[in-house]
């Protein structure tokens, strides 16, 4: 008995403990994590379910691009016409055209989106670099406010100051500099400029502010080493800062590209004259256009569904080139 008592004590201690833990309704791990993996799922669902109403089940309007639709009679009412509209837009010289200025516009003001797009990132190294912490903050807090600017009230500031009776083309004549008005607004001249910058006006603030959160996650020990090897705060900005946020800035970047062709239309809308139609008309604007303004919905459906299909290929495109580079997909 003194060999097999110190073998039997453990085994029954272990039934004992095992029997305690049933009574007290103990549920094994792999249950547990069941458990709240579907209750995370719940969570979600409502999430899933805006997605699905506000992203997927529009989709069901595509429909429209097959029939000559005519909102008084309805969709049951309207002549089915199959392709039709997609046959008009590369039979027709005219409408080839004009989709051409168009995709022009829209390129054109995506790519200089793109190349300003490192200056979000430029301000928030040297706004980082700023030591009065209340200067700091105010310098965020003015340039983060133009974003929450709606684009109708961005234009009426634009023409309160550069329309041929604004603050600017005043003072101008007032000061002998001129003679007549200068027209910053009525010219079709420089517009794709004059839209980015006011674009980055109203960005740039609000632009700036996932790469400042991206610095605050940069280890402080780099820094520290730094000032111990003697860098000085250029220094420490080109060789440290600027390289932990590369990765922030390719991600934006590729997710750019994949966005080439949508642009919004907001600002573009608010902008748009008789002189500066043809310019300034990116391709939000023109199924706008075509849609409400010429009572063609089928032909602005047929346009809109093309646009869908070439961002969706310019999106898996840019994800298999983030996936060659950086080893890692978006998507």
């Amino acid at each position: 008995m003194s060999v097999t008592a110190p073998e039997e004590l453990p085994k029954t201690e272990t039934v004992a403990s095992a029997e305690r833990k049933f009574r007290k309704g103990d549920v094994p791990a792999g249950k547990k994590r069941g458990t709240t993996s579907f209750g995370l799922f719940l969570a979600i669902v409502p999430f899933l379910v805006l997605v699905f109403l506000f992203s997927y089940f529009p989709l069901y309007g595509w429909i429209y691009s097959l029939f000559d639709y005519r909102p008084a009679r309805g969709l049951s009412g309207s002549e089915f016409v199959g392709l039709q509209w997609f046959r008009l837009l590369v039979g027709s010289p005219t409408q080839l055209a004009q989709i051409g200025q168009v995709m022009a516009n829209t390129l054109a003001m995506s790519f200089l989106g793109i190349a300003t797009s490192v200056l979000p990132l430029a301000f928030a190294v040297f706004l980082n670099e700023i030591r009065a912490t209340w200067f700091k903050n105010i310098i965020q807090t003015l340039t983060t406010l133009p974003n929450f600017i709606s684009w109708v009230l961005v234009y009426m500031i634009a023409f309160s100051m550069f329309s041929t009776t604004g603050l600017v083309n005043t003072v101008l004549l007032d000061s002998g500099l001129i003679t007549m008005p200068m027209k910053f607004l009525d010219t079709d001249q420089n517009i794709w400029l004059t839209m980015t910058a006011w674009s980055l006006w109203k960005g740039l603030g609000w632009g700036a502010i996932l790469y400042l959160a991206a610095i605050a996650g940069i280890d402080p020990s780099m820094y520290e080493s730094a000032k111990i090897d003697g860098a000085g705060r250029f220094q420490t900005m080109w060789y440290i800062t600027v390289p932990q946020l590369m990765p922030t800035y390719f991600v934006l970047l590729l997710l750019s590209i994949a966005n080439l062709l949508n642009n919004g239309m907001e600002q573009y809308y608010v902008f748009q004259n008789a002189f500066n139609r043809n310019t300034i008309q990116v391709l939000d604007l023109y199924v706008y256009n075509i849609g409400i303004t010429g009572n063609s919905l089928s032909m602005a459906t047929a346009i809109s569904m093309l646009k869908s299909v070439i961002s969706v290929a310019l999106l898996l495109s840019v994800n298999a080139l983030a996936k060659r580079v950086r080893g890692s997909s978006l998507i």
